[in-house]
């Protein structure tokens, strides 16, 4: 056996911490355990994080345990169609001596502690709003008042139901990149669950529900510190990081990988993407995985088991097969395992 390092002790109480954290999100959102896992893993891997689903899955109730559970300021705005880019920043209006004032806005209210950005219903904003939020998810910055401001602690989660369409925006490319999870919620299928859903009172009452979250499970300002020791602590063997390139290269090239999909010219399915970035979010996002399971070093099932909700979304296909999306991109992850060896 190894000797102990420094560190390995404070990494086993975190680690315990983390499954107080799911314990406590699991009262307010049953049936979820997958994502309540990916959420935790997305927290502790330092990335934001996309929710989508049909209408009335839980996936606001699920961001606002997550915000309770977490820790520190959370903040919410709402996508709407005329929504500025500036209403993220500050708020004007006549104060009762009929003078002009200006206020921060969400995103500046409590910027020194802010832990929780939630965007709900990203996608009925403008484009121009994505361009703002794309600095401030990836720089942890923004510019206002002749100052620049800092979020150290900050997560941007946001959802998007995945019907409605109409006075929708889709996200460009590079905001996508940003997320590190695009992470799919379906109402729960065990019946015993579906019938605590429709018939148990406790979940008809959303506050009184999140209420029941134990707040601030987590220390939100030193899980940065945490996260860049569980890195150091997770090794990856030779056939780890070979695997994980294998992967890379069948999902960027699948046709000189030999994968074929039933209707498709694989030479011409895949546009771009899974860029590096990606690929680093992979690994990440793994190593935590492998923490949360007890482990210091990283197996395959580390990488398949999110393998499809950090890379999926950054796989850009030629437009003539962008609309059926939804069943090429999971086909084609599900071949490329299928294809590559596991060490």
């Amino acid at each position: 056996m190894n000797p102990p390092r420094p560190g390995d002790a404070m990494l086993t109480d975190w680690r315990d911490a983390a499954g107080r954290f799911e314990a406590e999100i699991a009262k307010a959102v049953v049936g979820q355990g997958r994502a309540i896992r990916l959420v935790t893993i997305a927290i502790f891997a330092r990335g934001h994080v996309m929710l989508e689903g049909d209408v009335g899955t839980g996936k606001t109730t699920l961001l606002r345990a997550v915000a309770r559970a977490l820790g520190g300021a959370y903040e919410r705005i709402e996508g709407t169609v005329d929504l500025m880019p500036t209403d993220l920043i500050y708020h004007t209006f006549l104060g009762a001596d009929g003078r002009p004032r200006v206020e921060p806005g969400p995103v500046l209210r409590q910027a020194d502690d802010l832990s929780v950005f939630f965007f709900n219903e990203i996608n009925r904003a403008r484009p121009q709003v994505h361009a703002l939020l794309l600095r401030l998810m990836a720089e942890r910055t923004v510019t206002a008042f002749e100052r620049e401001w800092r979020f150290p602690n900050l997560q941007v989660f946001a959802d998007r139901n995945r019907v409605e369409r109409e006075e929708t925006f889709e996200l460009p490319a590079a905001a996508r990149d940003r997320f590190l999870m695009e992470i799919g919620m379906e109402a729960p299928r065990d019946a015993e669950t579906r019938r605590a859903l429709a018939f148990d009172p406790r979940f008809h009452d959303t506050d009184r529900l999140i209420a029941e979250v134990a707040p601030a499970v987590l220390d939100h300002r030193s899980i940065g510190g945490i996260s860049n020791a569980i890195q150091r602590a997770v090794a990856a063997a030779p056939e780890i990081e070979t695997y994980v390139v294998a992967l890379w290269d069948a999902l960027l090239r699948p046709a000189e990988a030999g994968i074929r999909l039933p209707g498709i010219d694989m030479g011409h399915l895949v546009q771009g993407g899974a860029s590096p970035r990606g690929l680093a979010f992979l690994v990440r996002a793994a190593r935590v995985r492998a923490w949360l399971e007890g482990r210091d070093w990283l197996v395959p099932e580390d990488i398949r088991a999110i393998f499809p909700d950090v890379m999926a979304h950054r796989i850009f296909l030629e437009p003539v097969h962008e609309m059926r999306r939804a069943e090429i991109v999971p086909a084609l992850c599900r071949a490329v395992f299928d294809t590559v060896p596991a060490p």
